[in-house]
């Protein structure tokens, strides 16, 4: 019963610091991980790496150097892997910070995942720190690269219509600068937090994890979902909250809303 009554009130702690940064018109800012995309049944990278792509490490598939080694092998997987994706739908969770938004003039969601999910779920103030599976760009110059518009689109890999480079993914591989421009947006919405909403991460994928710290710093409330204590948890959080994405996320925006009157509905 005490850790009943203890979870409880770290989860009115959690939704009166919510609703405070909603009245006092706050930033509000939201750091995703896996996961809250493994609850739409979509498997980490290293737990995809099943039945044909068992024997292959990381770096023959997440690499530039794999890439080049054998690029019709890692365009498969990719290819892989998109389907994969696609077949998922957001879940709760997802659909639970996209109704959050729509409460915060000022609101960053920063992902690290690369599934578009969020944005399928009605996100629309999304930082992708990894890129996106969905997107794709030259290997040499990073120009955009829109598939339909390839003569050779089913080409393993196709070539850039502007250099004749191959296309590649639009994802950051291992060994790889996270885009600069999304990476400072991020830091810099984070450092203009009042409250940071965390869900779904490890906290040991750098330079990503920092940016908790950074928000833990500049003075934000910092609230963590997840099922397990992460390696942010006895440093940056304020108000931990055990259990799944969808599950809590679900829990706190029915809470905030009652707090603030909104109408509270069902989310997704």
């Amino acid at each position: 019963m005490a850790n009943v009554l203890a979870d409880l009130a770290m989860l009115q702690k959690a939704v009166e610091a919510l609703q405070a940064c909603h009245q006092s018109q706050g930033r509000l800012v939201v750091f995703t991980g896996a996961g809250v995309s493994r609850e739409s049944g979509i498997p980490t990278f290293r737990d995809a790496q099943t039945g044909l792509w068992a024997n292959y490490r990381a770096e023959d598939l997440a690499t530039r150097e794999g890439f080049l080694s054998n690029p019709s092998m890692v365009w498969d997987w990719y290819d892989f892997r998109r389907n994969t994706v696609w077949d998922a739908q957001p879940n709760a969770g997802h659909f639970a910070l996209a109704e959050l938004e729509n409460h915060f003039e000022r609101f960053t969601l920063i992902t690290q995942n690369i599934d578009n999910l969020h944005q399928r779920a009605g996100s629309q103030r999304v930082l992708e720190l990894h890129g996106n599976i969905f997107r794709y760009k030259c290997l040499d110059r990073n120009h955009p690269v829109s598939l339909d518009l390839l003569a050779d689109a089913n080409a393993s890999p196709p070539h850039c219509p502007v250099c004749n480079a191959w296309v590649r993914p639009d994802v950051v591989w291992f060994g790889e600068m996270l885009p600069e421009t999304i990476l400072n947006q991020a830091f810099a919405d984070a450092q203009q937090a009042d409250v940071m909403l965390i869900a779904g991460t490890s906290g040991v994928v750098h330079p990503a994890a920092s940016i908790p710290q950074v928000a833990k710093e500049a003075g934000a409330t910092v609230i963590e979902v997840n099922p397990e204590l992460s390696a942010l948890t006895p440093f940056v959080v304020d108000y931990f909250l055990q259990g799944p994405a969808g599950e809590i996320l679900q829990t706190l925006l029915s809470a905030f809303k009652q707090g603030v009157g909104l109408e509270v509905s069902d989310c997704g």
